[in-house]
């Protein structure tokens, strides 16, 4: 007898004292060994709501078979395209092209939350046999509006509802929840269903994994539907999350190779230009020193050398500081803002004013970036400016967060000059690196400033230029 047959001998038969067999262990027996407690209607003497109960049960047992298969299915399938699509895109756009094809559904989308969890967007969709990815493609121009509204609306709606961002949602096309141009777009591409189910890891959603169906919501087939998306989604959030993490480490491992570069260089600088221009500036000094009965044009070329040899030390010495702005041992940044100001005031031929305020410790990455950035935006003032003075602030945001200028009275830069100086250049990856804001107002004959504001819930770096 199959565990799910009930045996009708006659109307007396059914109406004895028979034990009642649930799943092939008699009802209390079940309860006691800690089973899943079988369901009041399995207690019953009615045959078919005993039938009924033993069909609902059988078909749950079916269930989560099918699941438990469909899950290491879905892993190896993981595993597999992991292999033959080592880069995120290409194993996502296959796994959203095994989504469609599996699920017998026309489209496959993936959405995700950007870094300061504050938006979402389109990443990329399988949709009848082609991959779309916004982000590399000209999204406005080969992509008609409809299309274009229907997505941004449904991104939106998704990190709007909160309770789909820790469970797997079903729509009808036609659900009053979802936005009117996302209707309007379901109409158009025949959909009747979608399913939206989070890229959860752990207590964090990375974004989401959607998939339109025609046809009706049968619930004898959609389940199995449901069951796909929620398994691919779990091995799809492991693998973005995953990636992210790698890319994290090559960032931070190129930006120690970048430091340690640096550092390389500055040690080659000191250790060779600035202590050879030293040298030879002692020869030369030794040299002019006695050289009284020298004829005069010997005496000017030596004072010229020597000048030259003091001038080449103090660049040397200047990139030196540049390469390596690290904030010293015991020192806060105002500390390290003043020690770099009077480094400066050294070379420079105009006066350099500081006005700072108490700072917060902002952490040794951000205020090394930082530090870079006064250097550079003082190399470039006091090399170029032509300035009468030069001004430094330095004060806080929001107790938090630090704004930096470093001002001069000088020449002004055209428009398209910043852009294409490396010194600008360098001061735009620093404020990139910490997520800081770095603008420049300058204009011909109206000076420079440059202004860098950095906090913890700074926006994306933003370069602007103002004349």
């Amino acid at each position: 007898m199959d565990e799910t047959d009930v045996v009708l001998l006659d109307d007396a038969a059914a109406g004895a004292s028979w034990p009642i067999i649930y799943l092939g262990v008699p009802v209390e027996e079940a309860t006691c060994k800690g089973r899943q407690p079988a369901p009041p209607e399995a207690a019953s003497n009615d045959v078919e709501t005993l039938r009924a109960a033993l069909i609902r049960e059988a078909n749950e047992r079916r269930r989560t078979e099918c699941r438990a298969d469909m899950q290491n299915e879905v892993v190896n399938l993981a595993l597999d395209l992991l292999v033959r699509e080592p880069d995120i895109e290409g194993f996502f756009g296959a796994l959203a092209k095994t989504m469609v094809e599996e699920t017998e559904s026309h489209s496959c989308a993936v959405w995700l939350i950007d870094d300061d969890a504050q938006r979402c967007d389109l990443w990329m969709g399988y949709v009848k046999n082609s991959l779309y990815m916004p982000r590399k493609e000209d999204w406005d121009k080969k992509n008609d509006p409809v299309k274009r509204l229907a997505c941004a609306a449904f991104a939106d709606y998704l990190f709007a509802h909160r309770d789909g961002w820790t469970q797997t949602i079903e729509y009808r096309c036609d659900d009053p929840r979802l936005p009117e141009e996302w209707h309007a777009f379901a109409r158009r591409m025949e959909s009747a269903t979608v399913i939206a189910a989070p890229l959860v890891l752990g207590s964090r959603n990375l974004g989401w994994m959607t998939v339109s169906s025609p046809g009706g919501s049968d619930p004898d087939t959609q389940w199995w539907r449901v069951a796909m998306t929620e398994a691919i989604a779990r091995q799809a959030a492991l693998a973005l999350h995953h990636s992210r993490l790698i890319d994290a480490h090559r960032r931070e491992e190129r930006r120690k190779a970048i430091l340690e570069e640096r550092n390389r260089l500055a040690r080659d600088i000191h250790d060779s230009l600035a202590q050879g221009f030293a040298a030879i500036l002692m020869q030369l000094q030794a040299v002019q020193r006695k050289a009284s009965s020298v004829p005069p044009a010997i005496a000017s070329t030596i004072d010229i050398a020597v000048d030259l040899a003091r001038t080449h030390l103090l660049e040397a010495r200047r990139s030196v500081g540049t390469l390596r702005p690290n904030v010293g041992p015991g020192e806060d940044i105002a500390m390290a803002l003043r020690r770099l100001t009077d480094m400066n005031q050294r070379t420079a031929d105009m006066p350099i004013e500081l006005e700072i305020e108490e700072l917060p410790r902002l952490g040794d990455a951000v205020e090394r970036e930082i530090l870079g950035i006064a250097q550079e935006a003082l190399t470039n003032a006091i090399r170029h400016s032509r300035a009468r003075r030069i001004t430094v602030r330095a004060s806080t945001v929001q107790s938090v967060g630090v704004r930096l200028s470093i001002a001069d009275d000088g020449r002004g830069m055209i428009r398209d000059e910043p852009a294409s100086g490396f010194g600008m250049t360098s001061m735009q990856e620093r404020a990139e690196r910490i997520g800081a804001s770095l603008t420049v107002v300058t204009g011909p004959r109206q000076g420079t400033e440059i202004v860098l504001a950095w906090d913890p819930a700074s926006l994306p770096t933003q370069v602007h230029i103002a004349g």
